[in-house]
């Protein structure tokens, strides 16, 4: 008895020390939550405008590419790149002889046929004297009316004579026309004032007209007084330009300096319209348009000098914002709707016609890939030592904040770093301290 007592105390105490010692390493041995080192900032209201970025070329508003009408060799060319011209200055001189021997010819053709001219209406006179006096001889019946008859057919046909003696100088007057304008042409002069911005031809050449050819492009005049920058808008933001607003512009070759400008300008069709390739890097090429901006100041532009431009879209006076990097995506937290199970339909219950019982939760096969949860942008706030995951609706942005319409309130504190944190560490209701920066948001 005595020794089952004994037994049953050891038994015990050994319980006991199991238990104590369970304890002990739940206490000191146990997984301990992760924290997560955060930087936070609070909610302010502030002005914001949006901005979008293209890059182009600046050039000039006016540019004129002067290709000749006629075709010929180039005896006189008294320009160089880079001049400046005035409207009606001599610029080039094609070789004129064979558009004089045709003018000397058309002009020769033309008197041909003035004086073919002068010999129907001198014979149309005479026929109408010869008729007009026959005919009293006819009502006099001194004459037949044979005879009659002979003298108003010649009468008839000496106004037909005189008629097309008329038309053949018409043609002659526009044959000779057509060659002394060809002779004009064969001469050009600048139609504006101007620089020489690209020169193309020498003396000696010889360029095609464009009255049936594509015609030689022999110098480029420019107005240089009035320049615009031409850059290259992305579909998603050109629905956002407007003509009229402003823009601040970064001109490579002036680093120093920054210039304002106005939107003129929205192409109607991208620049890649009527262009389509079957070809893959055509096919994935991004599509734009091109947006013109007037620029205000006065400088020592060059055609085709890079140019990036800020367009000023948008704007928001007194908004409730936060940093770029606070706003990330999570999936939408399940709904009691979204956890009710959902029966497949499988391939012969469709083929069979076969519905199950639980139809209105039925899932179609071909669709589970739309069944994933879209994602939708939150917000970390600070609540105590843990976070708390909020949605919100955002509106436009600049180059550091936020414009949020809906989630937020003012003086809340929010996480704004760092970004792998927020991108991907943080979820509802994890534990955070405030701390230092460890790691920063790649540059895009």
């Amino acid at each position: 008895m005595a020794i089952s007592k004994k037994r049953r105390r050891l038994l015990l105490l050994s319980i006991a020390v199991l238990i104590v010692a369970g304890l002990v390493w739940a206490v000191f041995f146990r997984k301990k939550e992760p924290v997560i080192t955060v930087q936070t900032e609070t909610v302010k209201r502030r002005n914001l405008t949006e901005l979008v970025v293209a890059n182009g070329k600046i050039q000039p508003v006016l540019q004129v590419k002067i290709s000749p009408e006629v075709s010929g060799e180039i005896i006189e060319l008294p320009v160089k790149e880079g001049q400046q011209v005035n409207k009606g200055d001599l610029i080039v001189k094609i070789r004129p002889d064979d558009y004089i021997a045709n003018r000397d010819q058309a002009d020769a053709s033309y008197k041909s046929v003035l004086a073919a001219q002068a010999t129907a209406e001198a014979n149309l006179k005479k026929a109408g004297a010869d008729f007009t006096r026959n005919q009293k001889l006819l009502a006099a019946r001194l004459i037949s009316q044979a005879d009659f008859d002979q003298f108003q057919a010649v009468y008839e046909v000496a106004q037909t004579q005189l008629t097309g003696a008329q038309r053949q100088v018409e043609v002659a007057r526009a044959t000779l026309d057509y060659a002394v304008k060809q002779l004009i042409k064969a001469t050009i002069v600048s139609p504006l004032n101007g620089t020489i911005s690209k020169l193309n031809s020498q003396v000696g050449e010889r360029v095609l007209g464009t009255v049936e050819n594509v015609g030689t492009e022999i110098m480029t005049i420019s107005d240089l007084n009035q320049m615009e920058a031409r850059v290259d808008v992305g579909e998603i933001d050109v629905v956002l330009i407007r003509p009229g607003q402003k823009t601040r512009l970064d001109v490579d070759a002036f680093k120093d300096r920054k210039f304002t400008g106005v939107v003129t300008d929205i192409a109607n069709s991208s620049k890649n319209t009527g262009s389509l390739s079957s070809s893959s890097s055509q096919s994935q090429e991004a599509t734009k348009f091109e947006v013109r901006i007037r620029i205000s100041e006065t400088e020592a532009f060059r055609p085709g000098m890079s140019v990036s431009a800020e367009i000023e879209t948008r704007y928001r006076t007194n908004a409730i914002t936060v940093p770029l990097a606070s706003v990330t995506t999570r999936p939408p937290k399940p709904t009691d709707k979204d956890k009710a199970p959902k029966k497949s339909v499988t391939k012969s219950d469709a083929t069979n016609g076969i519905a199950s019982a639980d139809s209105t939760n039925a899932v179609p096969l071909d669709k589970k890939s739309k069944d994933a949860p879209k994602l939708s942008e939150v917000v970390f706030v600070v609540d105590g030592n843990r976070v708390k995951m909020v949605p919100v609706k955002i509106g436009i942005c600049d180059d550091d904040y936020w414009e949020i319409t809906d989630g937020l309130a003012e003086g809340q504190e929010v996480v704004s770093g760092g970004y792998k944190a927020i991108s991907r560490d943080l979820q509802d209701g994890k534990k955070i301290r405030k701390g230092a920066a460890t790691d920063k948001e790649p540059k895009t």
